[in-house]
């Protein structure tokens, strides 16, 4: 997929949304694209996290203590919080049927943070927002 084509997917996801072109196009750069087969897992609950993925096209299971528990398609990230802590992951992943995702990795993700600062603090101000939602849907 073209760069200008993954910044576009980028801007799709809420945790890049306020991001500028400029920006996405320097976290567009940070990533690989990767199709993976039906019943490949992305992540293993437990394990230690060290990527994470943007689904471009596809569809993938997200299970908790084997109960379903999500199902994310184009748009959805998984594994953002690994790339801040690289603790354990808190779900397995399954692709259900050929997933395309965006692979960022630590080291890029860490570069990425380094050199642009203006993204930092507006991922951030995402994950803050992912927080509130959740705290608001688990408390009201």
């Amino acid at each position: 997929m073209a760069r200008t084509k993954v910044s576009e997917h980028l801007a799709r996801v809420p945790l890049f949304s306020a991001c500028s072109k400029k920006e996405l196009a320097t976290i567009a750069r940070t990533t690989e694209e990767v199709t993976l087969g039906d019943g490949h897992v992305l992540t293993t609950q437990g394990e230690t996290s060290r990527e994470a993925f943007v689904i471009v096209s596809g569809k993938v299971v997200v299970k908790r203590n084997n109960r379903k528990v999500a199902e994310l398609g184009p748009g959805g990230i998984l594994g953002e919080l690994g790339l801040l802590d690289q603790g354990p992951r808190t779900a397995t992943a399954i692709a259900d049927g050929d997933v395309t995702v965006l692979v960022i990795g630590p080291r890029e993700f860490a570069t990425l943070l380094d050199s642009v600062p203006s993204i930092s603090r507006k991922l951030l101000k995402a994950l803050g927002a992912i927080v509130r939602d959740l705290d608001s849907k688990a408390y009201g």
